[in-house]
């Protein structure tokens, strides 16, 4: 079993002055069957790792299956797992999700479920499938074969009163993470929400809504929060994303550009990063952005983040 970080493929890490990129070296790079989604940073034996989220479709647009792959930070080497459900027979299904966001709370691994609530996975559970079965779950339409997975098991749905089109983390004013989330709706137009979320410590109990607004911005992919200041990203097709940032009564566009497609965010304050990321065929990157380029001092515990000038 490959583990933790067995894999021989690994990104490519280019630091730049501005960036830090992280590039596929596979088919990953260019397949319309996988898309890369949501991003979160967290812990994976004991090293930070850096979580994406994928989903498989047909060409038609049929949803197949999801996957996390963990990024070793120190090491770029990677370990894809397969997220799957339990169904009514006890059998394993793939998990048909478009996964557009997540958050990371230690062993608690949250997705987003366009239309579908929150799905909750067990990261403390992994477990190892082969041949048919590991091919089935990852969506593949071909019988047999030798390969073998891991597969993280939905624990819990959590129905939340929104689309659910993506997940964010939120920290306080110090750079300490909160027990809370800001979960929001990607919209063609202005009337997409974002609502920020509890999350109960005991995992049989569900999110509670702490408070909800519409920032007015079209075609939203992803928020986080420190303290008041809140990053919402905004795709705009096949041209670099927006970056909206401030507090929610008074989001502006930043300066800095996101990657074309991009998607979810997600704030690495132990480097002083913004991580995002881009969809696209040929032009995927997973991409963390310096907090000083936007004005915002990082780090944990230093006290309050100050806009610089």
């Amino acid at each position: 079993m490959l583990w933790p970080f067995g894999s021989t493929w690994r990104p490519v890490r280019q630091r730049s002055r501005d960036t830090v990129d992280l590039r596929w070296l596979s088919a990953r790079t260019w397949t319309r069957r996988w898309y890369p989604q949501g991003i979160d940073v967290g812990e994976w034996r004991g090293r930070r790792t850096l979580a994406v989220s994928w989903f498989r479709q047909e060409l038609s647009g049929e949803h197949l299956a999801s996957r996390v792959t963990l990024i070793d930070l120190a090491r770029s080497r990677h370990l894809d797992i397969l997220l799957a459900v339990i169904d009514d027979d006890g059998e394993l299904q793939p998990a048909r999700i478009h996964a557009g966001g997540l958050a990371w709370f230690g062993d608690r691994l949250f997705a987003a479920a366009t239309g579908r609530g929150i799905w909750e996975f067990d990261l403390s559970d992994i477990r190892e499938v082969q041949g048919a079965r590991a091919h089935r779950l990852a969506g593949a339409r071909r019988r047999g074969g030798r390969g073998t997975a891991l597969i993280a098991v939905r624990t819990r749905v959590h129905p939340i009163p929104l689309r659910c089109s993506y997940i964010g983390r939120v920290f306080d004013d110090r750079g300490t993470p909160l027990p809370r989330v800001l979960i929001g709706e990607h919209r063609t137009d202005e009337s997409g929400r974002i609502g920020e979320f509890s999350i109960a410590e005991h995992v049989d109990d569900g999110f509670t809504e702490v408070n909800r607004f519409t920032p007015g911005i079209k075609r939203m992919q992803g928020a986080v929060r420190r303290g008041d200041h809140h990053f919402v990203s905004q795709s705009d097709r096949l041209h670099p994303g927006t970056l909206w940032s401030g507090r929610r009564d008074a989001l502006t566009p930043d300066p800095v550009r996101l990657p074309v497609g991009c998607e979810d965010l997600a704030l690495d304050l132990e480097a002083g990063l913004l991580w995002s990321l881009g969809e696209h065929p040929w032009r995927r990157v997973v991409r963390g952005i310096p907090l000083s380029r936007l004005g915002i001092a990082s780090g944990t515990g230093d006290g309050a983040p100050s806009r610089r000038t």
